[in-house]
């Protein structure tokens, strides 16, 4: 079993205190996760691309700091603090992120 940021003796947390951000690429940390959930946090350096991809599970984006873009649809989106996206499973996307960039991923399954 890996490592959560919460644990059974542990119901809430402040994300902001998590964020740590690599000198380049992704940085992510296991929120909470089931078989049916899993909340991550995401640090991106500035100038990191995550190239465009899928997931067989639905999912959201909470952007927490920074700035950047998330294609999806072929569809460009403005990121900045406050930003909610949800993702149907299978939607093609890609993020750029302009300045450091955190963000909350939540999966969970399609059924």
């Amino acid at each position: 079993m890996s490592t959560t940021l919460i644990s059974p003796n542990t119901a809430s947390l402040q994300l902001k205190d998590h964020i740590e951000y690599p000198d380049s690429g992704v940085l992510s940390k296991v929120v909470w996760k089931s078989e049916r959930c899993q909340y991550s946090l995401f640090c991106l350096a500035e100038n990191t691309e995550i190239s465009e991809h899928t997931s067989t599970r639905h999912a959201t984006v909470q952007v927490i700091e920074g700035t950047g873009s998330l294609t999806l649809n072929g569809e460009k989106i403005s990121l900045s603090p406050g930003v909610f996206i949800f993702m149907e499973a299978n939607a093609p996307h890609a993020l750029e992120a302009a300045s450091n960039l955190a963000f909350l991923l939540t999966l969970s399954s399609p059924n």
